[in-house]
This record gives structure tokens, sequence and C-alpha cells, in this order.
């Protein structure tokens, strides 16, 4: 599937596109952006079968009974979006998609204090699972919204967007150290789990600190701890057991490229995490058949004793052989070809048992002669924001637009250069 035949100055142009879009430097540019787009166009197609029209309350999963992810709803929004920006759906359709998703939120889905369970049943909106009200899922939804009022600015999705986003009270969450909770349930109260470390939680803390109307102090943004530990001769902040996700899920909506946190560039951070992720996996490969065949992508996702947060180092590792295909595939802004040839390899090797008519499916493990049946709403949902970015920068353009994520940059004093 490599684009061998192009000359000498489509390979140059290629080249020069990667260094534009990332800003990482690469040596041969054999990457074939028709496949590219091809699973970024299957992924969307799990959005539209697997979202019920009548209420926009995307499925978590693609397995029966399985109730809505409020993040998966943050996903599909900005999914459709994309959608939208490619002609893959007519604007108009978007449109209305999207106001679904905001009158349902404004209506029916349950929460408290503008927050919102977990999961929900995909029909009425109300709590299943006896989940959480989720601080971070939460997050993740408010965030496609926005998004969408930026790309209809002007519109009734762009006042809906934001007056959801204004009724969170952030500091309905915050405890007395300036740490955001994880969630509440009505059973316990507020859970004693806080967002103390690097991890996915960053678009949590720039909502959060940006609201115009509930916002958390901009101290709260100093409070976690940046744990760091060199691996490959680079210092990473880590999450533990670092799985990919953590360090994806906030760069699929905010450009970190410019910004720095003192001497902090959270996007060359994930670039090195994506790299010891990778080598952790070959460094293994004597233990594991599917390392051995040159896969890798350590992060949360089924498994076969069931949903785990696979990682590789830094941190506490913890692997089996599985490997998500998302988690190789949403670091292509990070790790261009190496992300690329994950993708090639695993659709030339694996397509028959792992690739379906919504791209790669969860995961699968060699060693175990295992696949998933299922395809997972956020993996699909990463995996189109991020190879859009690559393509096109689209995310990145619209929500760095957006005032309260400028007001975030402003009060956390973050920096176009090291200071």
């Amino acid at each position: 599937m490599y684009t061998k035949e192009c000359n000498i100055f489509t390979r140059i142009f290629i080249i020069v596109l990667l260094l534009f879009l990332t800003g990482q430097p690469c040596v041969e540019a054999e990457i074939d952006f028709a496949l590219i787009k091809k699973v970024e166009k299957d992924s969307l197609k799990y959005f539209l079968d697997y979202t019920p029209q009548k209420t926009g309350l995307t499925q978590d999963s693609s397995a029966p009974g399985s109730p809505c992810s409020i993040a998966g709803v943050g996903f599909y929004v900005a999914a459709v979006v994309v959608a939208a920006h490619n002609n893959w759906i007519t604007k108009d359709n978007a449109y209305k998609r999207i106001k679904t998703v905001l009158t349902t939120f404004k209506k029916k889905v349950q929460g408290k204090n503008g927050f919102y369970y977990h999961f929900v049943d995909p029909r009425t909106g109300r709590r299943a699972w006896g989940s959480e009200v989720s601080s971070i899922d939460t997050a993740l939804f408010i965030a496609g919204v926005l998004l969408a009022g930026e790309y209809f600015k002007g519109t009734q999705i762009e006042r809906m967007a934001h007056e959801l986003y204004e009724n969170v009270q952030w500091k309905w969450l915050l405890s007395s150290s300036n740490l955001l909770s994880h969630g509440y349930k009505p059973e316990s109260g507020i859970l004693p789990y806080y967002w103390d470390s690097y991890s996915e939680h960053l678009i949590l803390q720039a909502l959060a600190i940006g609201s115009p109307t509930h916002p958390i102090p901009p101290s709260a943004w100093q409070e976690w701890n940046r744990f760091e530990e060199y691996v490959d001769g680079k210092r990473i902040i880590y999450t533990v057991p670092g799985p990919l996700f953590t360090y994806q899920f906030s760069h699929a909506f905010i450009d970190f490229r410019e910004l720095y946190d003192l001497d902090i560039n959270y996007f060359d951070n994930s670039i090195y995490a994506t790299q010891a992720n990778q080598n952790f996996c070959k460094r293994n490969a004597q233990h594991f058949k599917t390392y051995e065949d040159n896969y890798w992508g350590l992060t949360a996702c089924l498994g076969p004793q069931g949903y785990k947060a696979y990682g590789a180092e830094p941190g506490n590792p913890i692997h089996d052989g599985t490997i998500a295909p998302y988690g190789a595939i949403s670091s292509i802004v990070f790790t261009p070809n190496e992300s690329f040839d994950a993708l090639a390899h695993m659709y030339e090797k694996q397509k028959n048992r792992l690739y379906g008519p919504y791209g790669f499916k969860d995961a699968f493990n060699l060693d175990k002669n295992w696949y998933a049946r299922e395809y997972l709403a956020i993996d699909q949902g990463i995996t189109i924001l991020m190879i859009e970015n690559f393509r096109s920068q689209l995310i990145w353009k619209l929500f760095m637009n957006l005032e309260p994520i400028q007001k975030w940059i402003r009060l956390c004093g973050l920096r176009s250069k090291k200071t």
C-alpha cells in the first residue's frame, strides 16, 4: 500500500507537509494518504450506525445492549464536524445531528450541577450501570460540542453548546487542595479519587479554568504532580501505567505544539511517550508473539481477560501481548512514519480478523489467538480526530479559536517559548 512510485518532487512535498503539520523531521515519507483517509472514513461509519437518530446518544460499543458513553457522544459530535468538513455528509445533515444531541442533553440526559453520568441509556438519557457522574467524560463531551459551536459559529448550535458549557459547576468537584475529583455518586457522594498527576485530564483543567461562569482558580493548574522519568534518554512526564490514550485525548482538541508549561512541552512529551511505548514492545518481543511481529500500541482496551489499562514505561507497565490498533494510529501526529507503518502492517496482515465495516476493531492478541469482536466509540473517535489533525489540523484550528481556551492559556502562563 506504499506510494513508492511517487517522484522526487512529490516526496519532497510530502516531507515538507509533514514538517508543517507535526513539526517533526522525517527521513522518508512513504505514507499512503488514501489508506489513512479510508480508515478515518470507515471509523466514522460507526458513529452513523450506532447513534440513535432520535436522541444522538452514541453507544459505548457495538456490543448488543451497550449503553451510551457521554465521552463517546463528544467524539461523535466532533466526528460529525469532520464528516461535514470532508463532504462525507452534508452540512445540513451534520447540523441536524448535532442539534439533536444538544437538545437531548438539555432535556433528557441525567447528571448533577452540569456534569453528566458516565453511561446513560441511549434511548432515554437516564443513568445506566450505576455509573458515576464523571468529570473527565463530561469534559470530553463539552469539548466536542464547543468544537461544533465553533464550526457552526453564529448559529443556534453555538448558543446551545455554550449554554451547556456554562451550566457546568466545575468548583463543585474541586477539593480543598485544588484538585478536581473524578466524579460523584448519589449513593456515596463525591468520589475520593482526584486528578493529581499527568493524564488525559488536561482537557478537563483547561475547560474548568477557562469557564466564563464557574471557573476553578488558575492556581489549580500547578497543584497536580508532574512525575518524570527518563526513558531512552528522554525525560517523560508520565501517567501510570502508561496507556497511550492518556497522551492523546487532550491533544485531539488542544494544539500543544507551541505551548510550554515552564520547560515542559506536552506535545514533545507525547512524542517521547509514544516512542517509549514502541520501544518497550520491541524489548519484550522475545516474550510475546504479538510484539515479535512488530505490533505496538499499548493502551486501554479489551483483552482476553476483559478491559484493562494496558501501558508501557515509564510508570508500572501492564501488558500481556494485547495491542489496540488505535494506540499506534492515534499517535500519528506525534510519530507519523511509525504510526502509518503500524497501521499499514495491521491492515495488510490482520485485515480479515481485525478490520471491518467500521475500521479497526478494538484489540487483538496473537499469543492467545484472540481478536475483539467489538468496536468502541472512544477508540473510533480518537482515531478520526487524530487522523484529521494530521491531514488538515481542523480540530486544532477550531478548538484553539475558543475564548475559554485562550483564557486558560493566559491565566496559566503557558507560553510559546521555553522560559
